[in-house]
């Protein structure tokens, strides 16, 4: 990692607050009294734009001591806002409130706190802003006919969000026009789209027509009420059973009677043919864009730790940057970070950005005294620490406040928390994603598993018992001809092989190259192999076999990517590490999340990402915290490349 690292870094940890540049500035002389808001007020700017230039003044107002305050480009506008009177009240606004939360709090509409409060329009709605409410004596009255009901009848495969979508309207407010559907999305249930409800109102109800419903699945879908038994796993319960097949609870015990008794593993259970029995369902992959009327806080935790750095007196700096893995790690991150702040403010982003020292090890952080100090529990999401149980103990800390806290490297399961969102998905969860692909694909699975791989052998039995086995030799060699007789036609053989034994793979590879002229086959492994990239292994055959495995990453060489690392390379004279394009990956898509006009948590709740090199799909774990299913099917092509299945 060169020099240039390490200044940029002590430079950016104390005088990095956001990711905006400064205009011009005037100076202001603190009087006697004096607070920040209205010193912010006076002169047309946020509290949050004077603790940029001013960071001291968080700790308080000297007075007489000289403030830098930032100017605003541009002519002034004159407000035509109303001057408060005894008709109108007024509200400051608060961290983490917004225009909706305000508006509902107050019983008015948006156009008509815009109409009292101008600036609204340009500058968003910021921390520290006075409102004034218009009272609603002085509301004029609008006398409104009564809106047509539209109502929307289930299919089968349609999602909240697609619902949602198809009418321009948000899952929030279609679960609060249909609270009953917050658990799960029913097949065939009317769903109240536009309109209030009557008691007796068949002359004013509106119908979507069935064409149109077809229109939002991605291919129609004719609903037949017919039914498949299925087989409870282990740790299933009727919660995630209900959610796998879309059918509420109460549905699902009506058809299961003995689900009254609970779930146990090996039940027998009716469920309708028409669902695909895969997985929770799939999160839809959008492309996020500014789309914020507020300014987030957003923070991250490295661990520089400078302090160990400085008290160093046998290592110099050269030599620590030479042996001390970790912070050359830290400092990859930290460098994809910076790009992912400056693309952020080159297409506008509106948020506050601060890096901390999290001075951390496996065993000890500072993250207790940095979140009091730095009223950590004001912001709007935090990346990092790196080591897991320090992940832990600032989602503990900050449990109460809902700060997200977002673990970007490690992939371990500790305690779970509310808050805690993990961006490395599971291997439990990366290996579960290449069977149900291969399922979807309605493939024909065979499992050629060495004995010594006993953990691989037990989870695929426990979870996968659609997999067959083949068969082994006394010697633990597999048997070829019990393999070929497991092939059938019509259907794509996916041979799941698990071994770092040479004479096993050249046998089960001759074996599918054999009965390729007979059988489709595709080979398949569930994590990497050393062994496959030997001399003694052709990789010729394995890109005939067209070998397929699953990945947190991809292989990206997309125009974007391409740029991002001709930029890395300008910038840092090397090119990006798989922990540089995390850190910007991880950073990039966490602001803009955060630039939605909603929190970062309702975006988990609905929208799937992707950037550079990683996917961003979680879904709430049933014992708390959030796991991310953003993995990647990726196989060899015969023209040697990398490919991502479709």
């Amino acid at each position: 990692m060169k020099y240039f690292f390490a200044i940029c870094m002590a430079l950016l940890l104390f005088n990095h607050d956001s990711v905006f540049a400064q205009e011009k500035n005037t100076t202001h002389k603190v009087a006697k009294g004096e607070t920040i808001n209205e010193i912010a007020q006076k002169y047309k700017v946020t509290p949050f734009d004077i603790y940029q230039l001013n960071p001291d003044a968080q700790s308080g107002l000297k007075p007489n001591s000289i403030l830098l305050i930032p100017k605003k480009g541009g002519s002034e506008k004159v407000s035509t806002a109303p001057k408060p009177n005894e008709k109108t009240i007024t509200h400051q606004v608060l961290p983490k409130e917004t225009l909706y939360g305000i508006e509902k709090r107050y019983g008015i509409t948006d156009e008509v706190l815009k109409e009292a409060n101008p600036f609204l329009e340009n500058d968003g709605l910021q921390i520290g802003q006075t409102l004034i409410i218009p009272s609603k004596n002085g509301l004029k009255k609008v006398v409104t006919t009564p809106e047509k009901v539209v109502y929307h009848d289930v299919l089968a495969k349609e999602t909240k969000y697609s619902i949602a979508r198809y009418y321009g309207i948000t899952i929030k407010e279609l679960e609060q026009r249909n609270p009953e559907i917050v658990s799960g999305l029913p097949i065939g249930y009317r769903l109240n789209i536009k309109g209030n409800v009557p008691k007796v109102d068949k002359a004013n109800v509106e119908y979507v027509p069935k064409e149109d419903i077809v229109k939002i699945n991605a291919q129609p879908t004719k609903v037949v009420f017919d039914y498949q038994p299925y087989v409870v796993k282990p740790k299933e319960t009727l919660y995630s059973l209900s959610r796998m097949f879309n059918l509420s609870q109460e549905e699902l015990i009506a058809l299961n009677p003995e689900l009254f008794q609970g779930v146990t593993e090996g039940m027998i259970l009716k469920v309708p043919s028409a669902q695909p029995v895969l997985s929770a369902i799939k999160k839809e992959y959008v492309a996020l864009t500014n789309n914020s009327s507020s300014r987030k806080k957003l923070v991250l935790l490295l661990p520089f730790n400078l302090a160990k750095i400085e008290g160093d007196s046998v290592n110099s700096i050269n030599m620590r940057f030479k042996n001390d893995k970790f912070l050359n790690m830290t400092l990859d991150f930290y460098a994809g970070a910076l790009m992912a702040i400056d693309s952020a403010k080159q297409i506008g982003l509106s948020l506050d950005v601060n890096i901390y020292d999290s001075q951390e090890s496996k065993d000890y952080s500072n993250i207790a005294s940095l979140i009091k100090r730095n009223n950590l529990e004001d912001s709007d999401a935090i990346i990092g620490p790196f080591y897991q149980n320090n992940v832990e103990k600032t989602a503990q800390l900050l449990q109460k406040y809902q700060v997200p806290v977002i673990s970007p490297l490690s992939k371990d399961i500790g305690v779970l928390y509310d808050n805690l969102y993990q961006t490395i998905p599971t291997t439990t969860e990366v290996k579960n994603t290449m069977f149900n692909y291969m399922r979807a694909k309605y493939g024909n699975i065979i499992a050629v598993v060495d004995k010594k791989k006993g953990s691989v052998i037990q989870f695929i039995e426990e979870n996968h018992k659609d997999v067959k086995f083949a068969k082994l030799n006394a010697n633990g060699s597999v048997s070829a001809e019990n393999l070929k007789r497991l092939f059938v036609k019509g259907k794509m053989n996916y041979v799941v092989m698990e071994t770092e034994n040479t004479s096993m793979i050249k046998t089960t590879i001759a074996t599918m190259l054999s009965a390729m002229s007979m059988y489709p086959v595709q080979l398949v492994i569930l994590e990497p192999n050393e062994t496959l990239d030997t001399d003694e292994i052709n990789f010729v055959n394995l890109t005939k076999l067209k070998l397929m495995y699953p990945s947190v990453t991809r292989e990206n060489e997309s125009p974007e990517a391409l740029i991002f690392e001709k930029e890395y390379k300008n910038r840092n004279k090397v090119a990006p590490s798989a922990f540089a394009i995390r850190g910007f990956d991880v950073t990039f898509d966490t602001m803009l999340r955060l630039s939605q006009d909603r929190t970062y948590q309702e975006t988990v709740a609905f929208t799937a990402t992707e950037q550079i090199d990683n996917k961003f799909e979680f879904y709430k774990k049933e014992d708390g915290g959030y796991t991310n299913k953003g993995v990647y099917i990726l196989y060899y092509d015969t023209d040697l490349t990398i490919k991502e299945a479709n």
